[in-house]
């Protein structure tokens, strides 16, 4: 990932001949329709075709609700199509989140930064679904990963997916119509009426067009727009104007819109000349969505029915603790969140008028110096997406602020090998130099090997990214020592802050002396983040690194940095000035609401739940690393890895734990052979106890078959999950009470406590064949006889 792209505009087809035929290009992009409305299939086919001819890929940023309509980017021979899904129902929300996509042909799948769903089976030959390829990459190559990415926006994917499924093609396809129909209607009406259209080829829902004197010119234009709050866009060259359509444009909106043109409704017949339907080389015309889910919930009562069926095979935290270690899955207030649904919050779109975002400028200069005063440092920067992308926008800031010292050769960036595995992959995207950092037994840096590490790069050294505390859920008492080690050889000091639930309220790393930090608030701060996202990533820095954080043509990104620096322009990494916005009301609230002394109340009781439970598992699990005094920070590990001699791995407790009613803790990561438990500061004592009570009776469970009483390859682990069907068979072979398999706790037996018989989290299939489901990658629906009742 290491690499310099040279990025070159072509405005005419001999020019992008003459740069693919250099052998020198990669990869050719295009915007299908373009950023004023056109839709050019042929243009595409063109270039995908040279593309082919010259070993280079065709890329094609596209609108999904385009494609109803118009022939898709792979019919006309493109490699890859890239895109977001907010036109399927997710609301603009100033700008997110919302899900991309990337869609890709076979042969290029597993270089895709990303997952993908696989067809697997279960232990009784069930067809299943799994994230293939699920092992984060980065986490095993480290600084050779295929990307940073770490977070998926699947909550944003599942509502765009819904509103495929509830819509349908049919639905869709109407849906797509009446966006285009209306869009030929105001598009007549203002060419009829004298508008100069700029538009060259067939459109789809966007129109580019100059106003004239008899309109009232563009000054007309823009007041009554205001008057209507209806907003355009307006071209820099000071005399044309944009404007798209959606499937929310009433007959209101439609005069309205006849109105701010100055023209009359009269003219708004519709007419063919630039319509899609006029040009059938542009229309698609092979079916879409055949598959039976995309033509069959097509009323209210059906999509809930069919969305509860799918919830049910979840546990989720609606169920019991969640104790994925370093992922702090932490309540998600409902307060917070409600919030999220409303217009004022979600309906705005990040480029309207400044005095139309008053409320929003208002929370974010708001949550930005509370993130500063809770972390120590001088300016925040809420734009990123997720923590690797807070990595990434951290290491520029720091490459960046070297090279204005004219210090571009320090591309060394030390990271320790315990760190989280987008450390080294995020500072390769940046440019520099990964070079790993020893630990110790104890689970802290070897102090000795960093300053190894730092005299042997003393001249090119640039930064070291550290985790606080670290991954293995200790304390590093080296850490101030690491620091000055770092910055008296000229290195910047970035501390990662993934696990800042256990600093919250106590400590600040800006006081320590580190230069920038990010912030997961989709961890630490309340935003949910289940099955991967939304995120937040902010970045927290130094007044001196504020001159180098991303920058936005369009809008400030940081309310409180003045001074951009060099090429602002240069440093835009994401689409929307404050990234994912219409969440950033869930921290906002959760700071807001806790106070200064609640934060702090919180953190203490995520510290004391985790060691509480240590201390409960210590006489059943080897603990693996703990501080002087036998304590951890807010997570720590168990080893499980001596049950191997029995035949017992962490994929078994893990499954078994579904039996009881538990997702796993994180599985043999950071070491192997281990579960990492994090309990987080919302779940009760009640709650901590089952889990572990849970842990203990697997324990004993391992014991049974040492003790030779359960064969190793015959017994509950193995065997785990136990679906409904497997425990109410006919045929039950194994030296194991079917109680035993399905309702394996006391609490489960004696009808105390939530987890009774009636409210027993019944597993959707038995265990996954992996291997199968990684070899068996399924890039497209599959038909219905494939799957099952996947």
């Amino acid at each position: 990932m290491n690499f310099t792209v040279k990025v070159m505009d072509f405005n005419n087809m001999s020019q992008m001949k003459q740069e693919l035929s250099s052998g020198q290009c990669a990869a050719c992009l295009m915007q299908y329709p373009d950023t004023e409305g056109n839709v050019y299939p042929d243009l595409v086919r063109q270039v995908s075709e040279h593309c082919k001819q010259n070993k280079a890929l065709s890329v094609v940023a596209t609108d999904l609700l385009a494609l109803i309509m118009i022939q898709s980017p792979g019919k006309l021979g493109a490699d890859i199509a890239i895109g977001s899904s907010q036109r399927f129902g997710v609301p603009v929300g100033f700008g997110g989140p919302h899900a991309a996509f990337f869609a890709t042909k076979e042969d290029l799948v597993r270089l895709m930064p990303g997952r993908v769903i696989g067809i697997s089976k279960d232990s009784h030959g069930k067809p299943a679904l799994r994230l293939a390829m699920q092992v984060r990459e980065q986490h095993i190559r480290r600084d050779k990963a295929t990307s940073n990415i770490c977070t998926a926006q699947a909550l944003l994917a599942n509502m765009a997916s819904f509103y495929a499924v509830y819509h349908g093609p049919h639905g869709l396809k109407q849906i797509a119509q009446r966006v285009h129909r209306n869009t030929i209607r105001l598009l007549h009406a203002l060419q009829s009426d004298g508008y100069e259209v700029f538009n060259t080829h067939p459109v789809f829902d966007t129109i580019k067009v100059k106003p004239t004197a008899k309109h009232g010119g563009l000054d007309g234009v823009k007041k009554r727009a205001a008057e209507k709050r209806i907003n355009l866009r307006y071209f820099e060259d000071g005399q044309s104007i944009g404007l798209s359509l959606d499937e929310t444009v009433t007959t209101q909106d439609f005069s309205d819109l006849l109105y701010v043109f100055n023209v009359p409704a009269s003219s708004s017949e519709i007419s063919n000349s630039l319509s899609l339907w006029n040009a059938t080389n542009t229309l698609r015309t092979d079916h879409i969505l055949s598959q039976p889910v995309f033509n069959s919930h097509h009323s209210e009562t059906e999509i809930l029915r069919y969305m509860k069926k799918l919830e049910n095979k979840d546990v989720s935290l609606a169920h019991s603790m969640i104790s994925l270690g370093s992922c702090t899955l932490k309540l998600n207030a409902t307060t917070g969140i409600i919030p999220c649904s409303w217009p004022t919050v979600n309906q705005l779109h990040p480029f309207a008028p400044v005095e139309q975002t008053q409320g929003y400028v208002e929370l974010i200069g708001e949550l930005e110096q509370d993130l500063a005063e809770i972390t120590g440092y001088d300016h925040v920067c809420l734009t990123p997406n997720s923590g690797a992308q807070g990595e990434y926008t951290g290491l520029r800031a720091i490459t960046g602020y070297l090279a204005s010292k004219g210090q571009s050769q320090r591309k060394v960036c030390l990271i320790p090998t315990s760190a989280h595995g987008t450390n080294p992959a995020s500072a390769k995207m940046a440019g520099m130099d990964v070079q790993p950092i020893k630990t110790t037994k104890q689970g802290t840096f070897d102090i000795g090997h960093l300053k190894e590490q730092v005299d042997r790069y003393k001249d090119t050294l640039g930064a070291i990214m550290i985790t606080y505390p670290s991954t293995f859920g200790v304390f590093d008492t080296e850490l101030m020592e690491t620091i000055d080690l770092v910055h008296k050889a000229g290195g910047q000091v970035y501390l990662d802050g993934a696990n800042m639930n256990a600093q919250v309220g106590l400590c600040r790393p800006g006081d320590f002396g580190t230069d920038v930090s990010h912030l997961n608030l989709h961890k630490t701060f309340g935003i949910p983040h289940g099955g991967g996202g939304p995120g937040v990533g902010p970045v927290c820095v130094k007044s001196h690194l504020a001159p180098f954080l991303p920058q936005h043509a369009l809008r400030p990104t940081c309310l409180s940095v003045t001074d951009h620096g060099p090429d602002p322009n240069m440093r835009t990494f994401c689409s929307a000035p404050f990234g994912s916005a219409s969440i950033l009301p869930i921290p906002w609230a959760y700071i807001k609401l806790l106070g200064r002394q609640g934060i702090r109340k919180a953190t203490e009781q995520a510290i004391l739940n985790a060691n509480y439970m240590l201390q409960r598992l210590r006489p059943y699990y080897p603990i693996k690393f703990v501080n002087q005094n036998g304590l951890c920070a807010h997570e720590f590990i168990i080893d499980c890895s001596d049950f191997e001699k029995y035949g017992v791995i962490t994929m078994d407790i893990a499954k078994r734990l579904i039996d009881y009613g538990f997702h796993s803790p994180t599985m043999s990561w950071p070491v192997p052979g281990s579960l990492m438990i994090e309990p987080t500061e919302s779940e009760s004592l009640a709650e901590c106890d089952r889990l572990c009570d849970a842990l203990i009776h697997i324990r004993r469970e391992v014991d049974k078959i040492s003790e030779g009483e359960w064969p190793k390859d015959n017994n509950p682990l193995k065997h785990a999950p136990h679906t409904a069907e497997d425990v109410t068979r006919s045929n039950w072979d194994r030296p194991y009470s079917r109680e035993e398999a399905a309702f394996p706790a006391p609490w489960q037996r004696d009808g105390k406590g939530p987890f009774d018989k009636l409210s027993k989290i019944w597993p959707a299939v038995g265990r996954l064949n992996d291997a199968y489901g990684d070899k068996h990658l399924q890039c497209v629906m599959p038909p219905v006889h494939q799957t099952g009742n996947c």
